[in-house]
């Protein structure tokens, strides 16, 4: 038995090796995040979402207790594209009813292939949608679909309990949007701290929930050569949506809402 439990400590202990951190943010200073790690996106961006997001300000996003929070606000706030007279979603919005923070790597840091994990306590409350996820490094030149996405985590408050990971991409030689994902449960989301993830290779892509797998796509399902998106780096997200597309319609009476995020994992295989 004592040769055994032996055998099982050697392996498990080689199993835990075969990861080495290389990139992370364990939010142990208070104040700002770490500037030479995130940047935000800014203003109205996707969806037809309600919130604003802001740039560097502390309301929305801090370093606090140990943890990084992104706190979705009912607060007007002033839209500077505002265009009068436009029938643009984002640009005919004088002010925001909601503000919020995304936090990116974008520019600072990419990452192909690995470990990516988060661990976080998530939002709650009606029309609230809170993802950790990424996008090709190519976005923009290469317009979406065709710069794949990877959503590490989302949630959806119409869906309390679900936790969504997805992968979404063209279909081969084409600009047709696809998807492949699934999903995995807990009565926790909200009062806990659980780990997202995936699992990353030329291979495969295999999502994560507290290290255990709950999904795997084959990265040849979006093309077999190296036009694959995801077989190029991307970029790293952290953001709390209100409504829009598939937050749906928000109680403002429970704002605000914090996204707790205790730290941000990458390894690579050793």
């Amino acid at each position: 038995m004592k040769a055994l439990l032996v055998l099982l400590s050697l392996s498990l202990a080689a199993h835990a090796e075969q990861w080495k951190v290389v990139w992370s943010d364990e939010f142990d200073h208070a104040g700002a995040p770490d500037a030479t790690k995130w940047t935000y996106e800014k203003g109205f961006v996707r969806n037809k979402e309600l919130q604003f997001y802001t740039d560097n300000r502390r309301e929305n996003a801090r370093v606090q207790g140990g943890s990084l929070i992104i706190e979705a606000r009912k607060e007007a706030f002033p839209n500077p594209s505002f265009q009068a007279g436009s029938t643009d979603w984002a640009k005919g919005r004088k002010e925001s009813e909601y503000t919020s923070a995304c936090l990116i790597t974008k520019g600072l840091k990419s990452f192909r292939y690995g470990k990516i994990e988060v661990r976080a306590k998530l939002p709650g409350g009606k029309g609230i949608w809170p993802a950790i996820w990424m996008l090709g490094d190519d976005r923009g030149p290469v317009r979406w679909p065709m710069c794949g996405e990877i959503d590490i985590m989302e949630f959806v408050s119409h869906e309390p309990g679900v936790v969504h990971g997805t992968m979404h991409f063209a279909k081969p030689g084409t600009t047709e949007h696809q998807s492949d994902g699934g999903t995995t449960k807990s009565a926790t989301l909200q009062n806990a701290f659980h780990t997202y993830g995936v699992e990353w290779d030329d291979k495969a892509i295999v999502m994560t929930f507290d290290g255990k797998p709950y999904h795997t796509m084959d990265l040849n399902k979006a093309g077999a050569g190296e036009d694959n998106p995801f077989r190029k780096p991307f970029y790293l997200m952290l953001n709390v949506a209100v409504g829009g597309s598939w937050g749906r319609e928000p109680d403002p009476k429970v704002y605000p809402q914090q996204m707790e995020v205790d730290w941000v994992r990458v390894s690579e295989k050793q």
